[in-house]
């Protein structure tokens, strides 16, 4: 049996970029995997420049 793959960003954190990027509405509909992988990028970039500014501001 597989266990489930545990994700590094919060769901919380994940809804909150999708809404900041304009594809929530598919998320909602289709779940994560309705996506386009240009999304998904654009996403993990998100997150990166978040986590980066996080840091500066420590």
């Amino acid at each position: 049996m597989l266990g489930k793959r545990r994700g590094i960003m919060s769901e919380g954190l994940k809804e909150e970029i999708a809404k900041e990027l304009g594809f929530y509405d598919v998320v909602q509909k289709e779940g994560w995997g309705g996506i386009r992988a240009k999304d998904a990028g654009n996403m993990v970039k998100r997150a990166i420049e978040m986590a980066q500014q996080n840091l500066l501001n420590k």
